[in-house]
């Protein structure tokens, strides 16, 4: 590991609930024997109403199409971080780390695919980039996620576990040898579905499904999905839920939306405090933390001490997570723990795109 030295890293993330591309420029510096991190910028670009409706039909689109897609995407995605590093121009930047955004996930099936990473990126940005970060993982047998406990063992020692409320939730579990990491459910790319049937983005601090009433039928049908008996390692994508979320929504599309939302959300609470470790700090962050009805729910059902951090932590951990294990890959230190994925051996993953 580098001694005592610096790195100026500017971490880039597109997440499956499409409601934006977070860029975090972060410090990373290797002190007493310890991975440390400070914020410097952060910013979520939006995306239009016309990117959202693309990438949401991405998966449906012919090869042809999708390839035209990415490419427009990789010119799309590179803009935006230049003029990032433009607006922080007095540090020197050493990489950028970009996840890419996912259309299709589906590492039993071999199959994972983010679109972003095409080699003119680094051209667009004018720095050496890391990205494609799952390709290598699933190629060596692994589900190609979660990937961010391979960050989160690093540089969050001090919880036993780590959960992000994104488009699906997922967990980390620390206090191992090495860590052990697994997606839960879906989470806001379900919400947010729920919501936008309201005509808004998202219900801000869930407070429309706090109004709703439990569906006992609805609620027992989620709770019963198979996935949830399943071992790790497991992970989900949007494919999953159009394979086991869409008939059950279909049959109680009828009932009252505030009651929908009510019950998924208790739902949600139920997967999520049944694999939470029983005691010490567990970290929360993502989107899905600013859902206070959500969080309540959680907290009242579980007996470890949830925590939530810094907004900087809650909205960018993803972000900041992806520019260190593209750190961790520029300097050729394993980033990916077969202990989470599932693949032949712990790894070094990503792709290098030197300017």
């Amino acid at each position: 590991m580098p001694k005592n030295q610096s790195f100026f890293v500017v971490g880039v993330m597109s997440g499956t609930s499409l409601d934006g591309i977070d860029l975090s420029l972060v410090e990373f510096k290797f002190k007493d024997n310890q991975w440390r991190y400070d914020f410097i910028s952060s910013n979520t670009e939006d995306y239009s109403t016309d990117w959202r409706a693309r990438l949401a039909q991405a998966r449906y689109k012919s090869k042809i199409e999708l390839e035209t897609l990415d490419s427009e995407y990789t010119s799309f995605l590179g803009n935006k971080i230049r003029e990032f590093i433009e607006s922080n121009s007095k540090y020197s930047i050493d990489l950028v780390c970009s996840h890419g955004h996912t259309v299709f996930h589906e590492p039993d099936k071999g199959i994972t695919y983010q679109m972003g990473n095409k080699k003119e990126l680094s051209d667009i940005v004018n720095h050496t980039v890391v990205c494609d970060f799952r390709v290598q993982d699933v190629s060596l047998g692994g589900q190609g996620a979660p990937l961010v406990p391979g960050g989160e063992f690093y540089l969050f020692k001090e919880y036993v576990a780590c959960v992000n409320l994104g488009g699906f939730a997922n967990i980390s579990l620390l206090d191992g040898e090495t860590p052990v990491a697994f997606d839960i459910a879906a989470a806001n790319l379900v919400l947010n579905r729920f919501s936008v049937a309201l005509n808004l983005p998202y219900d801000s601090g869930g407070k429309i499904a706090s109004e709703g009433f439990v569906i006992p039928e609805f609620l027992l049908k989620l709770n019963a999905l198979s996935y949830y008996d399943q071992k790790p390692p497991k992970s989900l994508g949007v494919e999953w839920i159009t394979d086991n979320l869409e008939s059950v929504f279909e049959e109680f599309k009828e009932e009252y939306l505030p009651d929908l939302m009510h019950t998924y959300c208790v739902h949600l609470a139920d997967q999520i405090s049944r694999v939470l470790p029983k005691q010490g700090k567990v970290l929360f962050s993502g989107g899905g933390t600013h859902n206070t009805f959500l969080i309540e729910l959680i907290d009242e059902k579980s007996s470890a001490e949830i925590v939530i951090p810094s907004i900087d932590l809650i909205d960018f951990k993803e972000a900041l997570i992806f520019g260190f294990l593209g750190l961790l890959k520029y300097l050729n230190q394993d980033n990916c723990f077969a202990s989470v994925t599932g693949s032949k051996h712990n790894h070094s993953t990503g792709v290098i795109l030197k300017k």
